[in-house]
């Protein structure tokens, strides 16, 4: 069983910064591609950003382009989401997942991230 648990998420000024950290449990973290998502309010959940299981490749929402990073260390079954210039429109609940060959299969249960204006 795949356990994903968040933490960092908080309140913070708009412009300001957070790093969400997501630990993994599992001997086989470093063979998948991890992926976060955000849902807001009201709003369906949405695709932020993925990471390949190597780390080299990323990819990003156009809406966090520029100002949010993913990145990973398997050492430490740790995916990070470093989040720069943040806006009111960021607040969500965070959630990182791992992709399977076709899907994301498992979640954690989310962060909590609030820009205030």
């Amino acid at each position: 069983q795949v356990q994903l648990v968040e933490s960092g998420g908080g309140l913070v000024q708009a412009g300001g910064s957070l790093r969400l950290s997501c630990a993994a449990s599992g001997r086989t973290f470093s063979s998948y591609a991890m992926g976060w998502f955000r849902q807001a309010p009201g709003k369906e959940r949405e695709f932020v950003a993925q990471i390949s299981w190597s780390g080299s490749s990323t990819y990003y929402a156009d809406s966090v382009k520029g100002r949010f990073t993913i990145s990973r260390d398997n050492a430490k079954n740790t995916v990070y989401l470093q989040m720069n210039s943040l806006k009111p429109e960021d607040t969500a609940v965070y959630y990182c997942a791992r992709k399977s060959q076709f899907d994301y299969d498992y979640w954690g249960q989310g962060t909590q991230v609030t820009v205030s204006s």
